[in-house]
């Protein structure tokens, strides 16, 4: 049977762990204060917590300078063809495309005398593919094991405008003129299809982020409290500053943490954006991170105050793993959500506090987004913030003193009561 521990007030009176604060001897630093850089002081000594950091961020600038390196690669295409100037005039063609996308792909004509001939240069890879022309007027691309959807994307293309120029001017006409009319001019009503891609690129980094930062954190508080209240060390904290300050410490040091690591992170992908060619893009993700930062310091303060909760529940951090579905499955919405949500369903859940902290700066770099959507979603999640922040803290204060097996959320409110 759990029992409560009583708490010595400064005045000399017995009362329980939720009775105010006490009184603060004059030219000293607030309690919560004095745990928040505790907090941070630890965690910033802690040798795996540097190294992990650094690393991540080597890890960040290689994987942005290694995608801007892919994207400026150039691919040589070598095929084979027969002695037919039909079939090198399409490579040609296929050339002339490709170096127009930057000089990036190139396409090379080998003549082989004969499509025997042609077939054994892509046999002993001498050759990237062959394209053949058959006798009946039919053509084949041949690739050893596979043919490159580059090579099969780009020669098919040309070779309709190949085949298309060739009739036209049999029917004495032009391509040209055959076409007209035809063109499609392809246009949103919202948003661009360059910001489209850049929201997709984002949305993956800011939900992964969020993903990693929310657990990685947010076990530190709930670990913290359980080997606290484990080792009855909350019992000694208990007499010299209130259990509230204390909760409050730890949820804003763990916060400061996880926004420097996160700012850390954002400006290290942005340097190496801007050192590489895709420096263009660095205008327009830098206003969503900010909205991303701004966003996640609110919806980290609610998931901080569950982990807290969570941790004061528990008696041994193996309890942990039963009682943190509710959590998880709020931060898995918000990586599922950063990840695939679309349309109406991210519009909505742009205004879901945690959630809210991925969906919001994705609209905001997706497609024009007034400015009182993001302020109103802020405004929403920074009064579930504070609601939790007032709940978890009379739920934290009482069951973080109770001794003996883990709690449910039903006892915990019951001993406020």
């Amino acid at each position: 049977m759990s029992t409560e521990t009583p708490v010595k007030e400064r005045d000399g009176g017995s009362a329980s762990p939720a009775s105010g604060p006490s009184p603060q001897p004059q030219g000293t630093q607030p309690p919560w204060v004095i745990v928040t850089l505790r907090e941070v002081m630890i965690k910033a000594k802690d040798r795996s917590y540097a190294i992990s950091t650094m690393i991540t961020l080597v890890l960040i600038v290689a994987g942005v300078v290694f995608n801007a390196f892919m994207m400026n690669r150039g691919d040589d295409f070598t095929i084979a063809v027969q002695s037919d100037s039909a079939a090198a005039a399409v490579v040609e063609l296929a050339d002339q495309a490709g170096g127009a996308d930057d000089g990036n792909v190139t396409f090379t004509a080998v003549v082989a005398g004969s499509a025997d001939a042609a077939v054994e240069l892509v046999r002993t890879e001498e050759a990237d593919a062959a394209l053949l022309h058959e006798t009946d007027g039919s053509w084949q691309l041949l690739g050893k094991t596979e043919v490159d959807s580059g090579i099969s994307q780009q020669l098919g293309e040309s070779l309709n405008e190949y085949v298309l120029d060739r009739n036209a001017a049999a029917a004495g006409t032009t391509a040209e003129q055959l076409l007209s009319g035809a063109d499609v001019e392809q246009a949103l009503l919202e948003g661009s299809e360059e910001n489209q891609l850049l929201a997709t690129i984002a949305g993956f980094v800011f939900s992964f982020l969020f993903y990693m930062a929310s657990i990685i954190f947010g076990m530190a508080i709930a670990n913290s409290v359980v080997e606290e209240k484990q080792n009855r060390v909350v019992e000694i904290l208990a007499t010299a500053i209130p259990i509230r300050q204390l909760l409050y410490g730890k949820v804003l040091g763990n916060t400061i943490l996880a926004m420097v690591q996160l700012a850390l992170y954002g400006g290290a992908a942005l340097l190496a954006l801007n050192l590489t060619d895709t420096a263009d893009l660095v205008g327009s993700i830098i206003p969503a991170s900010g909205w991303f930062l701004v966003f996640f310091l609110f919806g980290f303060l609610i998931l901080a105050a569950i982990w807290a909760v969570l941790g004061s529940l528990a008696s041994r951090p193996e309890d942990l793993n039963n009682n943190s579905t509710p959590v998880m499955a709020l931060i898995f919405a918000a990586l599922f959500t950063g990840l695939f949500a679309s349309g109406q369903l991210l519009v909505v859940a742009s205004y879901i506090p945690v959630v809210s902290s991925v969906a919001m700066p994705i609209r905001v770099l997706n497609s024009p987004v007034a400015l009182w959507e993001p302020l109103l979603s802020l405004v929403i999640a920074l009064a579930a913030a504070v609601a939790l922040l007032h709940l978890g803290e009379k739920i934290y204060r009482r069951a973080v003193m109770q001794g003996g097996g883990a709690l449910s959320l039903r006892k915990a409110i019951k001993l406020e009561q």
